[in-house]
């Protein structure tokens, strides 16, 4: 952990490596604001961006983070119009399409061998009994 300014407040926070770059306080808040937005925008499904920005009182690139991270998702009667980042085609939410997902699944899984199935050890043909020589 190590000692930062809240981006959004600018108070002192400890900060967690790979979490938002903001306190908790205004952690909460985000949260807040993104329900609020969800909620706007399952009440309005025809609104755009810039719908959203005037109403709700946040920034379009906030708006754009959450679609990009999958937590918001506009309907197909939106003007709201993202790009895969792989293709270029219309998305309503995330980074990539689904056939550009689908593409980079298969690439992985191409990347590790399958092992071959492994052989049961051959049993022995005579029976398993304990011999013992004569002297």
């Amino acid at each position: 952990m190590e000692l930062r300014n809240c981006a959004s407040c600018g108070k002192m926070f400890n900060y967690v490596l790979g979490s938002a770059p903001i306190c908790q306080e205004c952690a909460k808040k985000m949260d807040e604001k993104f329900n609020e937005v969800k909620q706007y925008v399952y009440d309005h499904p025809g609104c755009s961006i810039n719908d959203v920005v005037r109403d709700m009182e946040v920034t379009a690139n906030q708006v754009r983070k959450w679609i990009r991270e999958e937590k918001l998702s506009f309907s197909e009667s939106s003007d709201i119009a993202i790009q895969c980042e792989g293709c270029g085609a219309r998305i309503l939410t995330g980074r990539y399409c689904k056939e550009c997902k689908t593409n980079m699944i298969n690439g992985m899984n191409g990347l590790y061998k399958k092992e071959a199935p492994k052989e049961e050890p051959k049993k022995p043909t005579h029976d398993n009994r304990m011999r013992f020589l004569d002297k």
